[in-house]
C-alpha cells in the first residue's frame, strides 16, 4: 500500500466523487467542513450534480467556502428532479459514461470521498483510462475512518495474483485527513 502524502489540491480543479447515501457518519459536519474546504483550496470543483447526501453537502460546502461548482448531470438524474439548484455551471449529458468522461476532462485531480457503486464506477473509470494512457490523472482516496481499506486490499490482491501490468498505486494516492489532500 502506498504511503500517505500531503497532496494539497490548492489551485487545482478536483472532480469530487461522493455518494448520495444517507450515512450521517460521513457527512453533516463529520467529513469536510466549509472551513476545511477553504483551507484545502477548492476554488472550483466538478461533481455529479445531485443535491442529496454527501454529494450535495460537498457542493454546498464548496460554494459556502467561496468556490465555484460545476455539475455534470445525466438525463436520468434530471428526470428525477434532484439536480442541485445552486450550481455555477451545469453540463448536461446523455448518460453516465459521458458524465465520467467530462468530469475527468474538466478536472485536474480526482477526489474519491466515501461512496457507493457510482463512486466505485467513477474511480475505476479514471484508473482504467490512466492505465492505457488517456491521461495521467490520479484518484485520491479520501480514506476517512478507513472507508477504502478493503478496496485497497483488493487492489493489492489483484496485483499479487498478476492482474496488473504495473502497481495500481500508480493511479492513486491516499489521504486520511483534509490536510493530506
Amino acid at each position: 500500500m502506498p504511503a500517505k502524502r500531503n497532496m494539497r489540491v490548492v489551485g487545482q480543479c478536483p472532480a469530487i466523487f461522493p455518494c448520495i447515501g444517507q450515512n450521517k457518519h460521513f457527512y453533516g459536519g463529520k467529513t469536510m467542513t466549509v472551513q476545511e474546504i477553504q483551507e484545502i483550496g477548492f476554488e472550483k470543483a466538478v461533481f455529479g450534480g445531485y443535491d442529496m447526501g454527501l454529494m450535495g453537502e460537498t457542493a454546498k460546502a464548496t460554494i459556502l467556502a467561496g468556490g465555484k461548482v460545476i455539475g455534470v448531470v445525466p438525463t436520468k438524474l434530471e428526470e428525477k428532479g434532484r439536480v442541485c439548484t445552486f450550481l455555477d455551471e451545469v453540463i448536461h449529458t446523455h448518460n453516465l459514461s459521458e458524465r465520467k468522461d467530462i468530469m475527468t476532462e474538466k478536472s485536474d485531480i480526482l477526489v474519491a470521498l466515501p461512496g457507493g457503486i457510482g463512486t466505485l464506477d467513477e474511480i475505476f473509470h479514471v484508473m482504467a483510462a490512466a492505465s492505457i494512457g488517456y491521461h495521467r490523472k490520479k484518484v485520491i482516496f479520501y480514506n476517512e475512518y478507513g472507508f477504502y481499506d478493503e478496496l485497497l486490499k483488493t487492489l493489492k490482491t489483484l496485483e499479487d495474483k498478476g492482474f496488473a501490468r504495473q502497481p495500481f498505486c500508480t493511479y492513486y494516492e491516499i489521504a486520511i485527513t483534509p490536510e493530506e489532500l
